[in-house]
Protein backbone atom coordinates (compact mmCIF):
# COMPACT_ATOMS: atom_id res chain seq x y z
CA UNK A 1 0.00 0.00 0.00
CA UNK A 2 1.75 3.15 -1.05
CA UNK A 3 2.05 5.76 1.31
CA UNK A 4 -0.08 9.10 1.98
CA UNK A 5 2.08 12.18 0.76
CA UNK A 6 2.71 14.51 3.91
CA UNK A 7 4.33 17.74 3.39
CA UNK A 8 5.37 19.77 6.41
CA UNK A 9 5.57 23.26 6.65
CA UNK A 10 7.61 25.21 9.44
CA UNK A 11 7.52 28.47 10.33
CA UNK A 12 9.94 29.47 13.18
CA UNK A 13 7.73 31.97 15.74
CA UNK A 14 8.28 35.79 15.63
CA UNK A 15 12.17 34.66 14.84
CA UNK A 16 14.22 37.88 14.85
CA UNK A 17 12.37 38.59 17.84
CA UNK A 18 12.40 35.32 19.60
CA UNK A 19 16.72 35.03 19.32
CA UNK A 20 16.63 38.41 20.67
CA UNK A 21 14.56 37.08 23.89
CA UNK A 22 17.10 34.53 24.43
CA UNK A 23 19.95 37.60 24.10
CA UNK A 24 17.64 39.58 26.64
CA UNK A 25 15.10 37.43 28.34
CA UNK A 26 13.88 40.26 30.70
CA UNK A 27 11.88 41.24 27.76
CA UNK A 28 9.91 38.14 27.34
CA UNK A 29 5.76 38.65 27.67
CA UNK A 30 6.73 42.43 26.41
CA UNK A 31 5.42 44.43 23.27
CA UNK A 32 9.07 44.27 21.42
CA UNK A 33 10.17 45.63 18.20
CA UNK A 34 12.73 44.46 15.89
CA UNK A 35 14.52 47.35 13.41
CA UNK A 36 14.90 50.94 12.50
CA UNK A 37 19.44 49.99 12.25
CA UNK A 38 22.09 47.14 12.87
CA UNK A 39 23.15 45.83 16.36
CA UNK A 40 25.67 48.09 17.93
CA UNK A 41 25.77 45.88 21.64
CA UNK A 42 27.75 48.51 23.22
CA UNK A 43 25.19 50.80 22.91
CA UNK A 44 23.21 49.15 26.07
CA UNK A 45 26.29 48.22 27.69
CA UNK A 46 27.59 51.93 27.48
CA UNK A 47 23.74 53.23 29.10
CA UNK A 48 24.09 50.73 32.02
CA UNK A 49 28.67 51.75 32.65
CA UNK A 50 27.22 55.21 32.43
CA UNK A 51 24.57 54.69 34.93
CA UNK A 52 26.63 51.95 37.24
CA UNK A 53 30.15 52.72 36.93
CA UNK A 54 31.23 50.68 39.70
CA UNK A 55 30.58 47.45 37.79
CA UNK A 56 31.98 45.93 34.68
CA UNK A 57 29.38 45.40 31.82
CA UNK A 58 30.44 43.11 29.35
CA UNK A 59 28.14 40.96 26.73
CA UNK A 60 27.69 38.31 29.53
CA UNK A 61 25.91 40.82 31.62
CA UNK A 62 23.38 41.17 29.16
CA UNK A 63 20.45 39.50 30.52
CA UNK A 64 20.78 41.86 33.84
CA UNK A 65 19.64 45.10 31.85
CA UNK A 66 17.25 46.75 33.65
CA UNK A 67 13.92 47.13 31.38
CA UNK A 68 13.93 50.52 31.88
CA UNK A 69 17.24 51.13 29.93
CA UNK A 70 15.59 49.76 26.69
CA UNK A 71 15.04 52.48 24.16
CA UNK A 72 10.87 52.62 23.31
CA UNK A 73 9.92 53.22 20.04
CA UNK A 74 8.24 56.72 20.68
CA UNK A 75 11.90 58.21 21.07
CA UNK A 76 12.34 56.80 17.73
CA UNK A 77 13.19 59.43 15.16
CA UNK A 78 14.04 58.05 11.43
CA UNK A 79 13.25 56.36 8.57
CA UNK A 80 13.71 52.45 9.42
CA UNK A 81 11.16 49.61 9.03
CA UNK A 82 10.72 46.80 10.87
CA UNK A 83 12.00 43.48 10.62
CA UNK A 84 9.64 41.65 12.76
CA UNK A 85 7.62 42.29 16.13
CA UNK A 86 6.86 39.43 19.11
CA UNK A 87 3.33 38.83 19.53
CA UNK A 88 2.86 41.25 22.84
CA UNK A 89 3.56 44.00 20.11
CA UNK A 90 1.37 42.83 17.21
CA UNK A 91 -1.42 42.92 19.62
CA UNK A 92 -1.61 46.60 19.08
CA UNK A 93 -1.40 46.19 14.92
CA UNK A 94 2.32 46.43 14.72
CA UNK A 95 4.11 44.07 11.81
CA UNK A 96 6.76 43.82 9.26
CA UNK A 97 7.63 45.97 6.97
CA UNK A 98 5.76 49.05 8.85
CA UNK A 99 7.59 52.39 9.40
CA UNK A 100 9.17 52.50 12.79
CA UNK A 101 7.56 55.94 13.14
CA UNK A 102 4.31 54.43 12.14
CA UNK A 103 4.62 51.80 15.02
CA UNK A 104 5.32 54.48 17.13
CA UNK A 105 2.63 55.56 16.84
CA UNK A 106 0.05 52.45 17.66
CA UNK A 107 2.54 51.40 20.55
CA UNK A 108 5.22 54.22 22.11
CA UNK A 109 5.86 52.12 24.94
CA UNK A 110 7.20 49.30 23.01
CA UNK A 111 10.56 48.07 23.00
CA UNK A 112 12.89 49.34 19.63
CA UNK A 113 16.21 46.46 19.17
CA UNK A 114 18.49 47.17 16.63
CA UNK A 115 18.51 44.29 13.83
CA UNK A 116 21.54 41.30 14.22
CA UNK A 117 21.10 39.50 10.86
CA UNK A 118 24.54 37.89 11.54
CA UNK A 119 23.10 35.62 15.27
CA UNK A 120 19.68 35.35 13.17
CA UNK A 121 21.57 33.58 10.10
CA UNK A 122 23.28 31.62 13.09
CA UNK A 123 20.02 30.16 14.63
CA UNK A 124 18.86 29.88 11.24
CA UNK A 125 21.59 27.68 10.26
CA UNK A 126 21.29 25.59 13.77
CA UNK A 127 17.30 24.97 13.55
CA UNK A 128 17.84 23.94 9.63
CA UNK A 129 20.67 21.45 10.83
CA UNK A 130 18.29 19.84 13.09
CA UNK A 131 15.86 19.25 11.22
CA UNK A 132 17.83 17.50 8.70
CA UNK A 133 19.67 15.18 11.31
CA UNK A 134 15.71 14.46 11.52
CA UNK A 135 13.75 14.30 8.34
CA UNK A 136 16.71 15.02 5.66
CA UNK A 137 14.46 15.81 2.30
CA UNK A 138 14.21 19.65 3.12
CA UNK A 139 13.33 22.92 0.98
CA UNK A 140 14.84 25.50 2.25
CA UNK A 141 12.42 28.80 1.93
CA UNK A 142 14.27 31.62 3.74
CA UNK A 143 16.13 32.39 6.91
CA UNK A 144 12.67 31.46 9.07
CA UNK A 145 10.87 29.04 7.02
CA UNK A 146 11.17 25.19 5.59
CA UNK A 147 9.25 22.84 3.84
CA UNK A 148 10.02 18.89 5.01
CA UNK A 149 8.85 15.92 3.13
CA UNK A 150 7.41 13.63 5.78
CA UNK A 151 5.85 10.81 3.84
CA UNK A 152 8.76 8.45 4.55
CA UNK A 153 10.39 9.43 7.66
CA UNK A 154 9.82 7.26 10.62
CA UNK A 155 6.80 8.81 12.54
CA UNK A 156 5.92 10.49 8.97
CA UNK A 157 2.51 8.84 8.99
CA UNK A 158 1.68 8.50 12.38
CA UNK A 159 -1.56 10.71 13.60
CA UNK A 160 -1.09 12.49 10.34
CA UNK A 161 2.84 13.84 11.18
CA UNK A 162 1.48 15.09 14.37
CA UNK A 163 4.37 12.75 16.29
CA UNK A 164 7.23 13.76 13.81
CA UNK A 165 5.90 17.14 13.99
CA UNK A 166 6.15 17.08 17.95
CA UNK A 167 9.93 15.38 17.71
CA UNK A 168 11.00 18.29 15.37
CA UNK A 169 9.49 20.84 17.55
CA UNK A 170 10.35 19.42 20.89
CA UNK A 171 13.87 19.03 19.56
CA UNK A 172 14.61 22.62 18.02
CA UNK A 173 13.13 24.00 21.63
CA UNK A 174 15.36 21.81 23.81
CA UNK A 175 18.50 23.13 21.44
CA UNK A 176 18.17 26.55 20.84
CA UNK A 177 15.13 27.80 22.82
CA UNK A 178 13.59 28.97 20.48
CA UNK A 179 9.87 27.59 19.20
CA UNK A 180 7.81 26.85 15.66
CA UNK A 181 4.62 26.58 14.33
CA UNK A 182 4.58 23.06 11.96
CA UNK A 183 1.44 22.23 9.53
CA UNK A 184 1.34 18.66 8.03
CA UNK A 185 -0.78 18.61 5.11
CA UNK A 186 -1.00 16.59 1.64
CA UNK A 187 1.26 19.46 -0.18
CA UNK A 188 3.66 22.23 0.12
CA UNK A 189 0.11 25.18 -0.62
CA UNK A 190 -2.40 22.99 2.50
CA UNK A 191 1.11 22.71 4.77
CA UNK A 192 2.08 26.63 4.21
CA UNK A 193 -2.01 27.32 5.54
CA UNK A 194 -2.12 24.67 8.41
CA UNK A 195 1.21 26.34 9.89
CA UNK A 196 -0.91 29.56 10.63
CA UNK A 197 -3.11 28.15 12.08
CA UNK A 198 -2.37 27.36 15.74
CA UNK A 199 1.16 29.82 15.87
CA UNK A 200 2.60 30.39 17.96
CA UNK A 201 4.50 27.30 18.97
CA UNK A 202 1.79 24.82 17.53
CA UNK A 203 1.45 21.76 15.20
CA UNK A 204 -2.06 21.49 12.85
CA UNK A 205 -2.93 18.52 10.86
CA UNK A 206 -4.62 18.43 7.31
CA UNK A 207 -5.88 15.71 5.80
CA UNK A 208 -8.05 15.86 2.24
CA UNK A 209 -10.87 15.54 3.55
CA UNK A 210 -10.56 18.48 5.86
CA UNK A 211 -10.72 21.20 2.80
CA UNK A 212 -14.31 22.10 2.88
CA UNK A 213 -14.78 22.52 6.70
CA UNK A 214 -10.88 24.26 7.58
CA UNK A 215 -9.80 25.74 4.15
CA UNK A 216 -13.02 26.89 2.30
CA UNK A 217 -14.46 29.19 5.00
CA UNK A 218 -10.93 30.79 4.81
CA UNK A 219 -10.33 34.60 2.84
CA UNK A 220 -8.68 33.94 -0.65
CA UNK A 221 -5.48 36.27 0.86
CA UNK A 222 -4.89 33.18 2.70
CA UNK A 223 -3.51 31.75 0.03
CA UNK A 224 -0.05 31.95 -1.03
CA UNK A 225 0.50 33.31 -4.25
CA UNK A 226 -2.89 35.70 -4.06
CA UNK A 227 -1.69 38.96 -3.21
CA UNK A 228 -3.90 42.44 -2.62
CA UNK A 229 -4.14 43.13 -6.40
CA UNK A 230 -5.55 39.78 -7.44
CA UNK A 231 -7.92 39.47 -4.07
CA UNK A 232 -9.77 42.81 -5.35
CA UNK A 233 -9.97 41.81 -8.43
CA UNK A 234 -11.70 38.21 -7.08
CA UNK A 235 -13.77 40.60 -4.60
CA UNK A 236 -14.93 42.64 -7.92
CA UNK A 237 -16.18 39.72 -9.46
CA UNK A 238 -18.13 38.09 -5.95
CA UNK A 239 -15.34 35.94 -4.71
CA UNK A 240 -14.57 36.79 -0.94
CA UNK A 241 -13.64 32.91 0.19
CA UNK A 242 -11.89 29.96 -0.92
CA UNK A 243 -14.76 28.25 -1.35
CA UNK A 244 -16.39 30.78 -3.31
CA UNK A 245 -13.10 30.53 -5.49
CA UNK A 246 -13.53 26.66 -5.46
CA UNK A 247 -17.22 27.25 -6.54
CA UNK A 248 -15.96 28.83 -10.08
CA UNK A 249 -15.10 26.83 -13.23
CA UNK A 250 -11.64 26.02 -14.17
CA UNK A 251 -12.92 27.55 -17.68
CA UNK A 252 -14.25 30.62 -16.31
CA UNK A 253 -11.46 31.57 -13.59
CA UNK A 254 -8.49 30.87 -16.58
CA UNK A 255 -11.43 33.69 -18.77
CA UNK A 256 -11.16 36.30 -16.18
CA UNK A 257 -8.01 36.13 -14.80
CA UNK A 258 -5.78 34.46 -17.86
CA UNK A 259 -5.47 31.07 -18.74
CA UNK A 260 -2.28 30.17 -16.86
CA UNK A 261 -3.35 32.24 -13.80
CA UNK A 262 -6.55 30.94 -13.45
CA UNK A 263 -5.83 27.42 -14.07
CA UNK A 264 -3.80 27.62 -11.00
CA UNK A 265 -6.41 29.62 -8.77
CA UNK A 266 -8.87 26.29 -9.83
CA UNK A 267 -5.88 23.95 -8.70
CA UNK A 268 -5.15 26.46 -5.11
CA UNK A 269 -8.54 26.32 -4.18
CA UNK A 270 -8.96 22.78 -4.56
CA UNK A 271 -6.19 21.87 -2.88
CA UNK A 272 -4.10 20.94 -5.56
CA UNK A 273 -0.65 21.28 -5.44
CA UNK A 274 2.14 18.66 -7.18
CA UNK A 275 5.46 20.87 -6.69
CA UNK A 276 7.92 18.43 -4.75
CA UNK A 277 10.15 19.50 -2.17
CA UNK A 278 13.46 20.39 -3.64
CA UNK A 279 16.40 19.78 -1.73
CA UNK A 280 18.54 22.29 -3.91
CA UNK A 281 17.95 24.78 -6.09
CA UNK A 282 20.57 26.93 -8.07
CA UNK A 283 20.18 30.96 -7.09
CA UNK A 284 19.62 32.68 -10.35
CA UNK A 285 21.32 35.81 -8.51
CA UNK A 286 22.43 37.33 -5.67
CA UNK A 287 21.97 40.78 -3.96
CA UNK A 288 23.12 43.28 -1.46
CA UNK A 289 21.11 46.47 -0.84
CA UNK A 290 20.86 49.42 2.47
CA UNK A 291 18.37 51.52 3.12
CA UNK A 292 19.91 55.00 4.81
CA UNK A 293 18.84 56.27 7.71
CA UNK A 294 18.46 59.47 5.95
CA UNK A 295 18.32 60.51 2.45
CA UNK A 296 22.00 60.72 0.90
CA UNK A 297 22.69 63.10 -2.36
CA UNK A 298 25.23 61.88 -5.09
CA UNK A 299 26.85 65.06 -4.78
CA UNK A 300 27.07 66.24 -1.11
CA UNK A 301 27.69 62.80 0.33
CA UNK A 302 29.59 61.33 -2.16
CA UNK A 303 31.99 60.10 0.31
CA UNK A 304 29.70 58.33 2.34
CA UNK A 305 27.98 57.08 -1.20
CA UNK A 306 31.28 56.03 -2.52
CA UNK A 307 32.06 53.73 0.95
CA UNK A 308 28.62 52.26 1.41
CA UNK A 309 28.65 51.36 -2.82
CA UNK A 310 32.23 49.53 -2.74
CA UNK A 311 31.13 47.72 0.87
CA UNK A 312 28.21 46.14 -0.71
CA UNK A 313 30.05 45.07 -4.25
CA UNK A 314 32.26 43.53 -1.43
CA UNK A 315 29.72 41.85 0.11
CA UNK A 316 27.97 40.56 -3.33
CA UNK A 317 31.59 39.35 -4.06
CA UNK A 318 32.17 37.41 -1.00
CA UNK A 319 28.97 35.97 -0.74
CA UNK A 320 29.89 34.63 -4.91
CA UNK A 321 32.69 33.23 -3.51
CA UNK A 322 31.40 31.65 -0.15
CA UNK A 323 28.65 29.45 -2.09
CA UNK A 324 30.85 28.90 -5.41
CA UNK A 325 29.00 31.24 -7.94
CA UNK A 326 30.26 33.48 -10.23
CA UNK A 327 27.60 35.19 -12.98
CA UNK A 328 27.80 38.17 -15.32
CA UNK A 329 25.20 40.09 -15.38
CA UNK A 330 26.01 42.84 -13.16
CA UNK A 331 23.28 45.81 -12.30
CA UNK A 332 22.30 48.14 -9.76
CA UNK A 333 19.31 49.32 -7.73
CA UNK A 334 17.93 52.73 -6.46
CA UNK A 335 14.84 54.16 -4.67
CA UNK A 336 14.98 58.07 -4.44
CA UNK A 337 13.38 60.16 -1.63
CA UNK A 338 10.24 60.38 -3.83
CA UNK A 339 10.12 56.19 -3.71
CA UNK A 340 10.71 55.87 -7.32
CA UNK A 341 13.28 52.80 -7.68
CA UNK A 342 15.21 52.86 -10.57
CA UNK A 343 17.54 49.64 -12.05
CA UNK A 344 20.23 49.11 -14.50
CA UNK A 345 22.29 46.64 -15.32
CA UNK A 346 25.14 45.41 -18.07
CA UNK A 347 25.87 42.12 -19.20
CA UNK A 348 29.24 40.85 -19.87
CA UNK A 349 30.78 38.12 -22.28
CA UNK A 350 32.52 36.79 -18.95
CA UNK A 351 31.90 35.58 -15.41
CA UNK A 352 32.99 36.94 -12.46
CA UNK A 353 33.06 36.71 -8.46
CA UNK A 354 35.54 40.07 -8.49
CA UNK A 355 34.45 42.72 -6.06
CA UNK A 356 36.64 45.02 -7.98
CA UNK A 357 34.76 44.34 -11.55
CA UNK A 358 31.88 43.87 -9.71
CA UNK A 359 32.47 47.56 -8.65
CA UNK A 360 33.70 48.63 -11.81
CA UNK A 361 30.43 47.32 -13.86
CA UNK A 362 28.47 48.83 -11.26
CA UNK A 363 29.99 52.29 -11.79
CA UNK A 364 29.06 52.07 -15.51
CA UNK A 365 25.40 51.87 -14.35
CA UNK A 366 25.00 54.15 -12.23
CA UNK A 367 26.16 56.85 -15.18
CA UNK A 368 23.36 55.58 -16.96
CA UNK A 369 21.03 57.60 -14.42
CA UNK A 370 20.17 60.68 -13.28
CA UNK A 371 21.45 61.24 -9.92
CA UNK A 372 19.61 64.70 -9.00
CA UNK A 373 17.24 63.61 -6.68
CA UNK A 374 18.80 62.55 -2.80
CA UNK A 375 18.51 58.52 -2.59
CA UNK A 376 17.29 56.44 0.41
CA UNK A 377 18.53 52.87 -0.81
CA UNK A 378 21.06 51.95 -3.01
CA UNK A 379 21.69 47.84 -4.16
CA UNK A 380 23.97 45.98 -6.23
CA UNK A 381 23.00 42.55 -7.88
CA UNK A 382 24.92 39.92 -9.17
CA UNK A 383 22.79 37.43 -12.25
CA UNK A 384 23.26 35.16 -14.60
CA UNK A 385 24.71 32.88 -12.26
CA UNK A 386 26.60 29.31 -12.44
CA UNK A 387 28.99 27.38 -10.58
CA UNK A 388 32.22 28.50 -10.71
CA UNK A 389 33.72 25.16 -11.59
CA UNK A 390 30.71 25.40 -14.57
CA UNK A 391 32.08 24.22 -18.05
CA UNK A 392 30.41 27.84 -19.31
CA UNK A 393 32.78 29.81 -17.14
CA UNK A 394 34.97 31.75 -18.93
CA UNK A 395 37.82 34.00 -17.74
CA UNK A 396 38.04 37.70 -18.54
CA UNK A 397 41.39 36.87 -20.18
CA UNK A 398 39.62 34.18 -22.64
CA UNK A 399 36.88 36.74 -23.61
CA UNK A 400 39.28 39.16 -24.62
CA UNK A 401 41.57 37.11 -26.64
CA UNK A 402 38.85 35.12 -28.60
CA UNK A 403 37.87 37.58 -31.80
CA UNK A 404 34.33 35.66 -31.41
CA UNK A 405 33.08 37.34 -28.49
CA UNK A 406 31.98 40.82 -28.41
CA UNK A 407 32.44 43.00 -25.12
CA UNK A 408 29.20 44.20 -23.83
CA UNK A 409 27.19 46.71 -25.69
CA UNK A 410 26.83 50.43 -24.98
CA UNK A 411 23.90 51.33 -22.98
CA UNK A 412 21.47 53.36 -25.04
CA UNK A 413 20.62 55.36 -21.71
CA UNK A 414 22.30 59.07 -21.29
CA UNK A 415 25.75 59.54 -19.56
CA UNK A 416 25.30 61.29 -16.39
CA UNK A 417 28.56 62.90 -15.10
CA UNK A 418 27.84 63.11 -11.44
CA UNK A 419 27.33 59.10 -11.07
CA UNK A 420 31.37 59.18 -11.53
CA UNK A 421 31.45 60.83 -7.68
CA UNK A 422 30.55 57.10 -6.68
Amino acid sequence: MALLRRIAHLDMDAFYASVELLRYPQLKGLPVVIGGGRRREDDLLGRMRALEPQREWTSADLAEIPVEVFPRLKGYTGRGVITTATYAARAFGVGSAMGVMKAAKLCPDAILLPVDFEQYRHYSRTFKTIVRDIAPIVEDRGVDEIYIDFTEVPGGQREGGKVLARLIQKTITEQTGLTCSIGVAPNKLLAKMASEFNKPNGISILHSQDLESKIWPLTCRKINGIGPKAEAKLQAQGIHTIGNLASKERSWLMQHFGKSYGAWLFDAAHGIDERPVVTESEPVSMSRETTFDKDLHAVHDRVALAEIFTRLCQQVAADLQRKGYVGKTIGIKLRFDNFQSVTRDQTLEYYTDNAAEIRKVGGQCLKRVDLKRRLRLLGVRVGALVKTDSQEVLSKDTAKSDPHLREPSLPTEPHHEQADLF
